[in-house]
């Protein structure tokens, strides 16, 4: 028999099956704790909407165009073009009478 008079496992083959076994250990509960941050975490996709993602999901025109001139994304005079449509276009609906409902 192999293990008879003093044999057994080398120090590093031991030393080797701790590591590896502390690693798997250690990948599966951070994976677990990964997955329940990401789905509870808001702004994320799991839980509920961000303010970036409320933007482009709807809201007050009036405020998405101001967020986009705060970020960058659009020059003021376009700004100005674009508010003065939605003012426009506003106008144009309550004078309608919004009949399409």
């Amino acid at each position: 028999m192999m293990f008879w008079n003093g044999g057994g496992w080398p120090f590093w083959e031991v030393a080797l099956m701790w590591v590896g076994m502390i690693a798997f250990w250690g990948l599966l509960i951070w994976a677990v704790f990964a997955l329940v941050i990401s789905a509870t975490r808001p702004g994320q996709r799991g839980g509920q909407p961000g303010p970036e993602e409320g933007d482009r999901r709807g809201g007050d025109p009036q405020r998405i165009l101001a967020g986009r001139l705060a970020r960058g994304e659009i020059g003021i005079d376009e700004y100005r073009r674009l508010r003065d449509e939605l003012a426009s276009g506003d106008a144009r609906n309550a004078a309608s009478g919004r009949t399409g409902q």
